[in-house]
């Protein structure tokens, strides 16, 4: 039987004024892309892929003049790592009331690991229908992929060890925002 693990801080990476230089270094990245802002919409990752969905977009509006919608994508229902666990996987819907397709679609979320969640999401996103194009924005790459995808705009790249953790507090009232390492240790 495997020890019962918990994550304790091990540093923080970046504080509140370093997360927003990094997130508008994404914005700014975005806008050397090749998106039609007209037909744009951003999908924010729950949890924490949705605050930074909503920053960036705001952003973007900003600059450009153009109203982007941000929507959201809860991938429970889609974890294939689930499968084989006790866990009993629920059908929790995706929030897109606008149409995809035919959009130019900007998936959104704070942590890029294996890669699973973002499947996750792409399989969810192309069942309301399909884009003209999906890219990535991660805030964090870890690295340790397991399947084949990577970012098209990356905030901070941060390998790790497949023993640490990256939190990312964005707009948490309870805690400062940043981002934080962790490290697994013997509960």
């Amino acid at each position: 039987m495997r020890a019962k693990m918990a994550l304790k801080l091990k540093k923080q990476l970046q504080d509140k004024a370093n997360l927003k230089v990094t997130m508008d270094k994404m914005v700014d990245d975005l806008m050397k892309k090749d998106i039609r802002f007209d037909q744009c919409l951003f999908i924010g990752i729950l949890k924490n892929g949705v605050p930074l969905a909503k920053y960036i977009a705001g952003r973007l509006s900003e600059i450009t003049g153009k109203e982007i919608p941000v929507a959201l994508v809860d991938i429970t229902l889609y974890r294939d790592d689930l499968i084989d666990s006790k866990y009993d996987p629920y059908r929790r819907k995706a929030e897109i009331p606008f149409p995809v397709s035919g959009k130019d679609v900007i998936l959104v979320d704070d942590v890029l690991f294996t890669g699973r969640t973002v499947r996750a999401a792409l399989t969810s996103i192309l069942e309301f229908g399909r884009p003209r194009i999906i890219r990535l924005a991660v805030l964090v790459d870890r690295g340790h992929r397991e399947l084949p995808i990577r970012a098209d705009i990356t905030g901070l790249e941060c390998p790790t060890n497949r023993s640490e953790g990256i939190r990312v507090r964005i707009d948490n009232p309870t805690q400062k925002d940043g981002i934080y390492l962790y490290e697994e240790v013997q509960d």
